[in-house]
């Protein structure tokens, strides 16, 4: 630990946003970063707990103490090592992961200025990337083979483990490029897809196979004959849908298929007038109050969106750092205020969607109830009961971001193997790579045998 003192003398500084009136404009990436000085500064914050919660909060159990005490001493290539010694792919989850680690932070108990690690560890990535730290691995084969369906976190943190293992890997993907929910679900604000085709260029590089445009493929299939095992990692394709009146108007999507279709458009892909979606001069309304919801936010601001209201079904979450519900060091279910919130956004909660008014079969806006939950008598989740009067918010777009349907699987053979938000539903990113790489571990011991 080479200053023991930092956390009491050096205050957290987070690397922040471009300005809004700057930002709105393009589809680049709105995080700011740090100079080598300041992120060496943030890093020596990390206070070496005798008990380092960041390791129980973080699913890839990254050892941030250790690598951020390489990053203040300025070994950034010790600090690479002890990152990726965990985690396959900082720079997406230094981009994009919620930091539980941070919220389990001593430091976030202590003064709520938790270490930076986030920042920290996509900083050592792109240094890595920058100065030829990273290099392809080649491994010593062992003669077997593993299909992977689905290039998504899971599918190709899971790939990445196995090809580490001297397996032959081949990853079978239905889109025509990899990444998943990173290339096809998050905006390029965010993430910018440049990066993920610097990732599958090196795995490639490493010898693992990438097939696109291939469909589901049952674990009954051919693939059986060809390879020793098989992993599902396909995500939650099914979004969770709001079946009533007015449902088929034109204008009312869900989330994914304005943010796959706009990511797609960045990427060169081209689509008839009839197809496009576009909030361009349009009221819009998104329906669900988390990430998805706030990146169709800031998708609509950058097409040009004449306004945007975002209404949630469930009551406002607690202000401030602390929840009284979910305590540190758990994860807690405060306020979230998005840098899409902040470009400009009317936010509701306790709303009930009634129903879709349309004129000409297009979408003119949605009639709303205003409610409020009550305990059950009987126990269990809340009872939704009515309050006020109905109302209309004026929409010429509708977006539906509530969330996926668990997929339901069948009985699959030994030698397959389920991983990711196909398994546990839709959950984080950093999750899904943790449940990838365990089911490679899970695969490599069931063929070692």
């Amino acid at each position: 630990m080479g200053n023991p003192k930092a956390f009491l003398e050096i205050e957290r500084v987070e690397a922040g946003y471009r300005p809004i009136n700057d930002r709105i404009h393009d589809f680049g990436e709105v995080e700011q970063t740090l100079n080598t000085h300041q992120r060496r500064e943030q890093a020596s914050r990390c206070m070496d707990c005798g008990v380092p919660f960041c390791h129980w909060a973080c699913p890839l159990g990254n050892k941030a103490p250790e690598w951020n005490d390489a990053l203040y001493k300025g070994d950034w290539e010790q600090a690479f090592k002890l990152l990726t010694s965990t985690n396959p792919f900082p720079e997406f989850t230094g981009r994009i992961c919620p930091a539980l680690c941070e919220k389990a932070c001593v430091l976030n108990l202590f003064n709520h200025e938790p270490t930076t690690n986030r920042e920290d560890e996509c900083a050592i990535i792109e240094t890595a990337f920058r100065e030829g730290y990273i290099q392809p691995c080649y491994s010593k084969r062992n003669g077997k083979k593993v299909a992977v369906i689905g290039a998504g976190p899971a599918g190709l943190a899971a790939a990445h483990t196995l090809n580490q293992m001297g397996y032959s890997v081949t990853v079978y993907e239905k889109n025509e490029a990899a990444g998943g929910l990173l290339r096809y679900g998050i905006p390029n604000f965010k993430l910018n897809k440049a990066v993920i085709d610097r990732r599958i260029r090196l795995m490639e590089q490493e010898g693992i196979e990438f097939k696109y445009g291939v469909e589901y493929i049952a674990a009954e299939s051919q693939l059986t004959k060809q390879s020793e095992a098989i992993i599902i990692a396909t995500g939650t394709p099914q979004a969770r849908d709001l079946n009533i009146a007015g449902r088929k108007l034109k204008g009312v999507h869900f989330a994914l298929e304005l943010l796959a279709q706009q990511n797609r458009v960045l990427a060169g892909m081209e689509f008839p007038k009839e197809e496009r979606i576009t909030a361009k001069g349009k009221d819009v309304l998104v329906i669900g109050g988390g990430d998805t919801g706030s990146d169709c936010i800031g998708t609509a601001h950058r097409q040009g969106c004449r306004s945007v209201t975002q209404i949630e079904i469930m009551p406002r979450p607690v202000e401030g750092d602390v929840d009284p519900q979910n305590p540190w060091p758990n994860y807690p279910r405060t306020l979230k205020t998005t840098s899409s919130h902040e470009e400009g956004c009317t936010r509701r909660w306790n709303i009930n969607t009634l129903e879709f008014l349309g004129k000409d079969g297009r979408l003119t806006g949605v009639r709303v109830q205003e409610i409020d939950w009550l305990p059950s008598p009987e126990g269990g989740r809340p009872v939704m009961v009515e309050k006020g009067k109905p109302e209309v918010i004026k929409a010429e777009l509708v977006l539906l971001a509530m969330g996926f349907l668990k997929p339901q699987h069948p009985e699959y053979a030994e030698n397959v193997f389920v991983c990711g938000d196909a398994l546990n539903g839709a959950s984080l990113v950093v999750r899904a790579m943790a449940s990838g790489i365990e089911t490679a571990h899970r695969v490599h011991q069931c063929l070692a045998l």
